[in-house]
């Protein structure tokens, strides 16, 4: 059964940090959330423009981009809570690459987070 989270933007931030320690897992991340977001870009647009090949490209692209964080994320010393089911799933894909990781580099986590690691 499907866990209901009133604010799952909020619940997801909170234990970001925590699930993002891993240095491979850090530059993963840089290279497959932008990898994501420009595939879904790319998939937009291939589907109003009806083209196949940007298409099939950009699915390749979005692929990639979630098997190297979910690798990424095997690495974390504290794993993620699973996902509940597909779209308990969907939803958090969707805001840790729209909005949480962007937010997490954006406002110095990702640094710290790099910093803290690179001394141990």
């Amino acid at each position: 059964m499907a866990r209901h989270r009133p604010n799952l933007l909020t619940w997801q931030w909170r234990g970001y940090a925590a699930n993002h320690r891993n240095p491979i897992n850090l530059i993963l991340h840089l290279v497959a959330v932008p990898l994501f977001i420009l595939a879904s870009a790319v998939l937009l647009s291939a589907l109003l423009q009806l083209r196949v090949l940007p298409l099939i490209l950009s699915v390749f692209g979005l692929l990639a981009a979630l098997a190297l964080q979910a690798h990424g994320h095997r690495l974390e010393a504290k794993a993620q809570e699973p996902f509940s089911d597909t779209a308990d799933a969907v939803q958090r894909l969707l805001l840790e690459q729209f909005f949480t990781f962007p937010r997490f580099l954006l406002n110095g986590g990702w640094w710290k987070a790099w910093k803290t690691r690179q001394r141990h």
